[in-house]
């Protein structure tokens, strides 16, 4: 009996033993394999083709408009509406640097909606001059809604 025991005991041992490697480098191929697995099997937005440079470059973008995004709801909650304004135009407006990007993909589907994009951007800039707080918040709202729109039609 006491042979049993100590048999099924060094079995187990030596099953677990087997699979020693470590837990982090199993967690991460998984999390990497899935991620691979979702992109290419749900993801159904529209590739804008680009290639890594061009990549590089709409990544800063989208990073710089995150940020202006947020400091913009910081200046609002401070009712600091100048400054507001001017962040969401020089950063988010329509500027000629801004207009050219957008039609610098191949997709114009994605230039007009960069550019409706970017309009709505400078509106929001000219309600933010009028301070008030609620018309603020649904201008940044409606500006929003682009991103939201641009995000769930395209990928990189």
């Amino acid at each position: 009996m006491k042979t049993s025991i100590l048999v099924i005991v060094l079995s187990l041992i030596l099953l677990t033993s087997c699979n020693n490697k470590p837990k982090e480098v199993q967690t991460e191929k998984v999390e990497e394999t899935t991620e691979k697995i979702t992109f290419q099997s749900n993801d159904k937005r529209f590739s804008l083709e680009l290639n890594a440079m061009q990549k590089e470059h709409q990544l800063v973008h989208m990073r710089d408009h995150l940020e202006a995004v947020q400091a913009i709801i910081t200046l609002l909650a401070e009712d600091n509406y100048e400054i507001a304004s001017k962040v969401a135009y020089k950063k988010l407006g329509s500027t000629t640097e801004m207009k050219m990007m957008c039609g610098s993909f191949g997709s114009k589907k994605f230039e007009t909606l960069g550019l409706e994009f970017h309009k709505s951007a400078d509106k929001m800039s000219e309600v933010f001059k009028q301070k008030n707080k609620n018309a603020s918040l649904q201008a940044l709202s409606n500006t929003m809604n682009y991103c939201k729109q641009c995000h769930k039609t395209f990928r990189q």
